[in-house]
């Protein structure tokens, strides 16, 4: 039942909505954030960090400028982000402490509240296609484990071996952390990729992923699978993606409060965004919000020293930045 409602809601509001694009459209992104200085990045680093981003974003634009969903763009400008090692999720996942690879995502669209999401997966190539398809294909919102698998293979998703994940940087990171080399950082605890859109049609979506905490254990999982913690999105308010220590994110319901202060105190999107990462200081919390209102105004607030960030528009106004001050 749920299935045939999603289906004859979106072609409702396709058919709805195809009348009234108007052309304005915004994406905004982020790539994690943390302990990201610009004295510690190599030129070429920072250079690749920079051209991946607009990738991600160039993609969505494409989309978006031949008519496409906010959905669709969300979906498909996070792949280009998880089939990076570059980033925290998908290729370049952290590892747990049993030395997997458990990968979150989760979507969601503003024009029905409807949502998806995946948790602790380790076998789905992108694992922000399989929260998509909980949320279009499903009864449910989350799913999670060999649970989650199994249901990405029944819709024909790819699946790969856990060993496609892998990567030495972040299997040498683990090591450290293991054998006491050092100590753990912002950027153990962070990193995500998100997007969040306004398409043409006055449509907005979100979505994160993410490969969690370096040496995490017990199956934890974070805020980004999480609706109304890490991911969120209201066509009447805004879209918002998080990043950064997942447990304070689902403490304050980051995601969720933001688009509430918007509703409920009649906030701008900056504002809003900017109380939220204020509660998240006061607690002690670290990490980052990047969130586009219904009209395209576009938010990215941290409290980190950097944060993988960037947006274009339909007039071709776009930004990448990477640290505090840029």
């Amino acid at each position: 039942m749920k299935q045939f409602t999603v289906i004859l809601f979106l072609f409702i509001s396709f058919l709805s909505s195809s009348a009234q694009t108007n052309g304005n459209y915004t994406i905004v992104i982020h790539g994690g954030a943390g302990t990201i200085l610009k004295k510690n990045m190599p030129a070429e680093k920072e250079a690749a960090y920079k051209a991946k981003l607009r990738e991600a974003l160039l993609v969505g634009d494409a989309i978006l400028k031949k008519g496409g969903t906010c959905l669709d763009a969300v979906e498909h400008v996070i792949h280009v982000l998880e089939d990076s090692p570059l980033f925290n999720a998908g290729k370049g996942a952290v590892f747990t402490y049993e030395g997997h690879n458990e990968l979150d995502a989760s979507i969601m669209y503003g024009g029905d509240l409807n949502a998806g999401a995946v948790a602790g997966v380790r076998d789905i190539k992108n694992p922000i296609s399989a929260a998509r398809k909980v949320m279009e294909k499903s009864a449910h919102v989350m799913l999670s484990g060999e649970g989650a698998s199994l249901f990405a293979k029944e819709q024909e998703l790819e699946i790969v071996n856990p060993n496609y994940f892998h990567t030495k940087k972040r299997k040498e990171s683990l090591k450290q952390l293991q054998n006491n080399k050092r100590k753990p950082t912002q950027n153990d605890k962070h990193g995500t990729v998100g997007c969040v859109v306004l398409d043409s049609y006055g449509n907005l979506a979100a979505g994160t992923s993410t490969g969690g905490m370096t040496n995490k254990r017990y199956g934890r999982i974070g805020d980004s699978p999480v609706i109304g913690a890490g991911t969120y999105a209201n066509n009447n308010t805004c879209a918002v993606s998080c990043t950064g220590h997942g447990e304070y994110f689902i403490r304050l319901a980051v995601a969720r409060d933001i688009s509430a202060q918007m509703e409920y105190l009649d906030q701008s999107v900056q504002e809003s965004s900017a109380n939220e990462i204020k509660k998240l200081t006061d607690l002690k919390g670290t990490g980052g919000v990047i969130a586009v209102d219904k009209q395209g105004n576009v938010a990215m607030e941290f409290n980190t020293a950097g944060m993988f960030r960037g947006y274009i528009k339909s007039n071709g106004e776009s930004y990448i930045g990477l640290y505090s001050n840029n």
